[in-house]
């Protein structure tokens, strides 16, 4: 084994996705490296590719086998891709977390719900201060984006410094949240920059990005011209765009109420960690339902879709005693993600049934992205100069396109997707690639992706399921014919008859021909059984579903 000290990264999660953030550096010599873990955040199921799944988290096995070296994890920022998991995770790598104020506020909520200890989550000072873990120096770098205290890493090792930029924007006036600071960006490039590992979600937007002071203005006007109530949603953690809303219902002479736990939450955490000040006084839902309408203004989640989410529920009628009605106003003030569209289109159109009006930002009036276009990127990668340009949080289309746009400008970039593992001492060599995948947050359990629990439950889901029980006595001998029962299938097939009947006699008959050798094999009745019913329901209905064999034995 060689004794060369080498600085490697490692994407877990968040490389080839936008999403479950987890990003591995190490440094030291092959297979003796000291680790840090670099945020440790979720993604969110759908009904189609994992229905019934909570959460689904970056695969941590190969860091878990090795947290023994794993000195810190640092977390950049409250946003769920990066924080999410840290409760769910933390005993399988048991490594103490750095956070600013802000974010250790949410991570520590995070640990205490999931009964793991809270004095865990350290609270950290912004650059210049730094964390010493290990071989590496860490800096909190104060960083604009859609939650207040964003930072970017500042990552120095004994070969040299990276920045990892995590979520930004270049945006001078954020309103909440510090503002991008081109003087720090040039301090912090002008010893040297040998990577800079950099999001790339807005990589294919061409303009430069507006800043969050643009968008007020605009929803002042709105909400000052419309008739009846008014609902607004956003992202719930944007407590900038949250505040904007607020503070155009107050100039407009409305009341303003937060409707939905994660809206309270995140007004709640920006008050106690000092960074929303000046936040409008609201109201309570049941003072909400005595006023007029047309002097109200409610602020919701749910600009995803989200199904339990206040949104989704005051479309389906009411949520707390309140419902919207013709002439209202609903404003997304939000970008769908994509994957989100049907379920944001599902509320729209019931709005619409009802008569209210919905705005979206399709214009792109009444919403700005938190994440750095490519004029920004160009500008980031100008100031930091880097020997080295490493593409991370985006989908692999905005991860190669990315390393395009650093090639064309004579940078070296290197396209590195969950489990590339990319030698920077090298200038960017690929040397290994490890197995990465995901974990599932089933109810209170955490499965494995290949392990087959999701599967089965598409498949049910696709084919339905037949349960088919047969009695066999002590001499081997059917007890009476087998029975079946029929979950998800048609109640009537081809044949006009009761798809449970035509089963059930397919059975019979198959039993009545099986040989005493058959009979005696557990084994060979079940696989006789679940053969016959998927032949005989896919004849019927065309579902060749999902079979459960019960054979139970007499003594």
């Amino acid at each position: 084994m060689s004794s060369k000290n080498r600085l490697i990264y490692l994407p877990l999660g968040g490389a080839g996705e936008i999403g479950m953030n987890a990003y591995v550096y190490g440094y030291g010599p092959k297979g003796k490296e000291r680790y840090i873990l670099v945020d440790i955040g979720v993604t969110f199921p759908d009904m189609e590719s994992s229905p019934g799944v909570d959460l689904i988290f970056a695969d941590i096995a190969w860091l878990e086998e090795r947290k023994d070296r794993l000195d810190a994890i640092f977390i950049t920022h409250a946003h769920e891709d990066h924080v999410g998991a840290v409760g769910h995770l933390w005993d399988r790598l048991e490594a103490p977390v750095y956070a600013r104020p802000f974010t250790a506020y949410h991570a520590a909520r995070k640990m205490g719900e999931q009964g793991k200890p809270e004095e865990e989550v350290v609270v950290c000072e912004p650059w210049p201060a730094m964390v010493d873990a290990g071989p590496f120096r860490v800096g909190f770098m104060p960083l604009a984006h859609s939650i207040p205290e964003s930072s970017g890493l500042v990552i120095d090792t004994p070969d040299g410094r990276i920045v990892h930029t995590g979520d930004f924007k270049l945006d001078e006036t954020p309103l909440v949240g510090e503002a991008f600071d081109p003087v720090m960006w040039a301090e912090i490039a002008k010893p040297g920059v040998k990577a800079l590992v950099c999001d790339s979600t807005n990589v294919f937007s061409q303009h430069p990005g507006k800043s969050e002071s643009t968008v007020g203005p605009e929803i002042t006007k709105l909400v000052s011209e419309a008739k009846g109530m008014v609902v607004a949603t956003t992202f719930a953690s944007n407590v900038a765009r949250v505040k904007t809303l607020a503070e155009a219902g107050v100039a407009a002479g409305r009341s303003v109420c937060l409707l939905g736990r994660s809206m309270r939450r995140m007004v709640e955490a920006g008050h106690a960690t000092g960074v929303l000040e000046g936040f409008p006084q609201t109201i309570s839902p049941e003072d909400a339902r005595e006023l007029p309408r047309e002097n109200l203004m409610l602020l919701v989640t749910g600009s995803q879709g989200e199904r339990r989410a206040a949104s989704a529920q005051l479309a389906r009628g009411k949520y707390l005693g309140l419902s919207m009605k013709e002439n209202d106003l609903f404003l997304f003030s939000s970008k769908t993600i994509p994957g989100n569209e049907r379920g944001v289109i599902r509320i729209i159109n019931s709005f619409s049934e009802m008569g209210v009006d919905v705005v979206d930002d399709r214009a792109g009036i009444y919403h700005v992205s938190g994440h750095a276009n490519r004029p920004d990127l160009e500008r980031a990668h100008e100031i930091m100069n880097p020997d080295l340009v490493i593409p991370m949080h985006g989908e692999h289309r905005h991860l190669r396109e990315h390393a395009k746009v650093a090639m064309s400008n004579g940078r070296s970039s290197v396209l590195a997707v969950n489990g590339t593992m990319v030698d920077i001492s090298a200038g960017g060599q690929i040397v290994d690639y490890v197995e990465t995948g995901r974990t599932y947050l089933d109810g209170r359990v955490q499965i494995g992706a290949m392990d087959g629990v999701v599967r089965d439950r598409i498949r049910m889901a696709l084919n339905g399921h037949v349960l088919v029980t047969l009695i066999i006595d002590e001499n081997n001998e059917p007890l009476g014919e087998p029975w079946v029962e029929i979950k998800g299938l048609p109640e009537t097939g081809n044949s006009n008859a009761p798809l449970q009947d035509v089963l059930e006699a397919d059975l019979e008959q198959l039993i009545m021909r099986a040989d005493r050798k058959t009979l005696r094999d557990d084994d060979k009745v079940e696989e006789a059984l679940r053969r016959e019913t998927r032949r005989s329901a896919n004849e019927e209905v065309g579902h060749k579903p999902e079979v459960t064999v019960v054979v139970s034995r007499l003594a």
